[in-house]
């Protein structure tokens, strides 16, 4: 596995045996032994590669990230990768839908592609450009947005790029998953405070060290007039798709 992944990942970045070899301060020998199977990668070696990819260890030794098709790494803090944007056959961005049985493992799966690999991908034309995924959202806290809806959000890479007063998908450390209104507060004291729109519920803040992803809403669905045993997660991506023809159909219309 960590054979394939030398390799794989010094041709995302379009480097020789020899320029690789420079970077990380080896031989190129070195790196074609490692590269071959002939000898395993150091400890050192392999701090050097997880921090020159900014991959933790783990994950260069236990996924074959050669399932990554796109080179589109989007780097997380200085610890991980989100694994690339997905497309179809047309080159069209495809967007994973978390089931709702599926949001407690998500904390445990987010950063592994194998997990994100086997979520079911929709394909919607009216999204702006980025990394989108779909979220169930549950309970009350955020009406008029009803428990059982679907958020699609993009994903923010760059703290910074934080719009308070927006709403936002929350992947948090001792949380999990969480739909709320959010208020930059990282220069004060390091935190985002979390409004509910639902004004039972009572604000709260979460230091930034414990967001783990970050996703802007751009659209959501409403599944409230469905029974509940109709939204099945096919039941949910019939629903995407079906929406994405429509608005295909109207924007024909228009022109």
């Amino acid at each position: 596995m960590i054979a394939k992944n030398i390799k794989y990942l010094r041709e995302l970045k379009g480097q020789t045996q020899e320029t690789f070899a420079d970077n990380m301060n080896v031989t190129r020998s070195r790196i074609g032994s490692y590269e071959e199977g002939r000898s395993a990668p150091t400890i050192e070696f392999l701090i050097s590669l997880s921090d020159y990819f900014k991959i933790p260890i783990d994950i260069l030794l236990r996924n074959d990230l050669t399932k990554a098709e796109n080179t589109s790494f989007i780097e997380v803090g200085n610890k991980r990768v989100l694994f690339p944007i997905m497309v179809d056959e047309d080159n069209e961005n495809l967007i994973e839908v978390v089931p709702i049985k599926a949001t407690a493992g998500y904390l445990a799966g987010y950063d592994d592609p194998e997990y994100i690999e086997h979520l079911q991908k929709i394909k919607l034309p009216f999204l702006p450009t980025g990394k989108h995924r779909a979220f169930p959202i549950k309970g009350d806290s955020m009406l008029p947005m009803k428990d059982g809806s679907y958020v699609v959000g993009r994903f923010i890479e760059d703290r910074r790029d934080i719009t308070s007063g927006k709403t936002y998908v929350l992947i948090t450390l001792n949380d999990g998953m969480v739909y709320k209104r959010v208020y930059n507060q990282i220069e004060e004291n390091g935190t985002l405070r979390l409004v509910s729109d639902n004004a039972t519920y009572e604000p709260y803040e979460v230091p930034i060290d414990e967001v783990l992803e970050l996703w802007e809403f751009t659209c959501s669905i409403n599944t409230q007039e469905y029974d509940e045993q109709d939204l099945k997660i096919s039941s949910i991506i019939t629903m995407f798709n079906s929406l994405g023809v429509e608005l295909k159909a109207l924007e024909k219309m228009m022109r």
